[in-house]
């Protein structure tokens, strides 16, 4: 792999170029189971600065007003989060040296570190593929990383500043909130239709095919129908008078989606948190000794083109992960059952870089297909929960043992042990559990707000994409740096979380209040779908990185099951 043995005098914009020896790549982690402005800003490299979380106790971050970009290049890494998420890569700390980071305090405000959360993450991703890049090209010099807190505020918005001729998506349907228990609160999730029935179902008003009375179709890119606010009357009357765990129960028991608002205290004495809590952030392991899978021609733009990525993920973490290795070359393929698609404005968003199909894994006919596709992929990235797939012969084991050297990426809201790894979540539902809505909520108590809060982006989602992503990449890098074989790196948002409440370290932020523009970061393209304006990728290395995606996203599910 890269390594930074010796510096070379030939720069990029007069910046020295590392030259870089090759040699054994580092160790991954052990496995344990398995969401800008031109303000004023602080360019610094990936160590010290200012963090924007606000320490233990709450307080609102500010934003910075558009303006002239001036500040300081400043060494480090003990007291920023860069450090701790290329570590859980395995990569080389030395390499952190590489990393230029053009700091924006408060453009993620909240009461934990979320911006650093989110810098940290996209750092550990773009050199990752700095890297690969490198050790693909056969290069001795070391592209140089640059990371701009405004591209990263950007970007872990995208799902909110993406607009489909000029529409807002619809990211929440009315029955995914907050509901007030005779105890406490539960936060639901009810995007998808079946979702939204199993929850109507588990609180008894449904009709007998499940769907709730009155059901008029799907409107906004949700499963949300017309008559949501009105069945909201009645869930909220329903919650009023259970408690928030017997809420939790029932629904997990008809297989919706509710968590009871907890506690950071709450949290730490729950099971499923000791389990969660022994796991590294990132766990890779090697599942055999076989040789590396051949990348055909140029490596091109980025440095992914020949690679194939199956994408069997749902909603952000995931496809945060497989976007991002569209935006590098890869050709991704993503794959959703023809009875449970993706919804609409999502696929907008995360399905920039790719091409997306519906497939019956359940049928003879899909079973093939997919063995068809496996046979020439380099990486499976899956988001179910763990266990969910290997009926279908996806568990990271029968996969490399059909595919030799291939790379399996898992991903879940829990964790891979534990009382709740079989449960479905999402970022917001994890947030409710872990205490995090629970210490937003408190920060926004001084404003006379009466709820849990949330944080200021979906930062665990997003934020485990682009982990994962960098852990494809390093894990594509291991291969070919002298040991070989399959590889699986699991991730779990509830990790994530662990991370950021009692890992990352937290600074007072002392940025200027001033209102976030997210234009500098954005894109217009015309695609399938509408003229979109999306946000660009954070991630960016070198000259040659690619400043946005080719391939711009159409109605999901709607593409033939072949590599392009």
């Amino acid at each position: 792999m890269c390594r930074m043995d010796q510096f070379s005098a030939a720069g990029e914009d007069g910046a020295a170029e590392a030259a870089t020896a090759s040699g054994a790549s580092g160790a991954s982690s052990a496995d344990a189971g398995a969401t800008g402005d031109n303000g004023t800003s602080a360019q610094t490299g990936a160590g010290g600065g200012a963090d924007p979380g606000t320490g233990p106790g709450p307080g609102p971050g500010r934003g910075v007003e558009r303006g002239a970009e001036t500040g300081n290049r400043t060494g480090g890494g003990e007291s920023e989060g860069a450090p701790q998420a290329w570590a859980a890569l395995g990569g080389d700390p030395a390499l952190l040296a590489r990393v230029a980071r053009t700091r924006r305090p408060g453009l993620l405000p909240s009461a934990l570190p979320v911006q650093e959360l989110a810098a940290a993450t996209v750092t550990a991703c773009a050199l990752a593929a700095a890297e690969f890049s490198c050790v693909r090209e056969r290069s001795a010099v070391l592209p140089s990383v640059q990371v701009d807190d405004g591209a990263v505020a950007a970007a872990f918005h995208s799902e909110r500043h993406l607009r489909i001729d000029g529409r807002d998506p619809v990211n929440f349907a009315p029955l995914s909130r907050y509901w007030r228990t005779s105890d406490g609160w539960v936060r639901t999730h009810a995007n998808y239709p079946h979702h939204r029935a199993r929850l109507l179902g588990a609180l008894g008003l449904g009709t007998e095919d499940g769907s709730g009375s009155g059901s008029t179709g799907t409107t906004g890119g949700t499963g949300a129908t017309a008559d949501d606010e009105a069945f909201a009357a009645k869930v909220a009357a329903e919650f009023a008078g259970r408690e928030a765990v017997e809420v939790e129960d029932a629904v997990f028991a008809a297989g919706g989606l509710a968590v009871a608002v907890r506690t950071p205290h709450a949290w730490l004495a729950h099971p499923q948190r000791a389990a969660v809590v022994n796991a590294p952030l990132v766990a890779t392991s090697r599942l055999d000794n076989a040789p590396p899978l051949p990348l055909d021609g140029r490596p091109g733009p980025g440095g992914l083109q020949g690679l194939r990525v199956l994408d069997l993920t749902r909603v952000l973490a995931g496809p945060v992960a497989t976007r991002t290795l569209g935006l590098l070359g890869a050709d991704v393929l993503r794959i959703d059952p023809p009875q449970y698609p993706e919804l609409t404005d999502t696929y907008a968003d995360t399905g920039l870089g790719k091409r997306s199909t519906a497939l019956d894994l359940a049928s003879r006919s899909g079973q093939a297909t997919f063995e068809e596709l496996l046979a020439s992929a380099h990486v499976v990235v899956t988001g179910y929960r763990p266990g969910a797939l290997d009926r279908f012969g996806l568990a990271p084991e029968s996969l490399a043992d059909r595919r030799p050297g291939l790379v399996v990426g898992q991903l879940c809201a829990w964790g891979g042990s534990g009382p709740w790894q079989r449960r479905r979540g999402f970022d917001s539902l994890v947030q409710a559990a872990t205490g995090i809505a629970h210490i937003e909520g408190e920060a926004r108590a001084a404003g006379g707000e009466d709820a849990p809060g949330a944080m200021p982006a979906q930062a665990l989602d997003h934020g485990s994409g682009y982990l994962l992503a960098g852990a494809l990449l390093r894990c594509l890098t291991e291969q070919r740096t002298g040991t070989g074989g399959s590889r699986v790196v699991r991730l779990a948002l509830a990790r994530t979380a662990e991370w950021l409440l009692r890992e990352l370290p937290r600074e007072q932020d002392t940025g200027p209040a001033h209102p976030f523009d997210p234009t500098p970061w954005t894109a217009e393209a015309d695609s399938p779908l509408g003229r979109l304006r999306h946000v660009r990728s954070p991630v960016a290395f070198g000259r040659h990185t690619p400043s946005t995606w080719t391939r711009m996203p159409g109605p999901p599910g709607t593409d033939p099951s072949a590599w392009s």
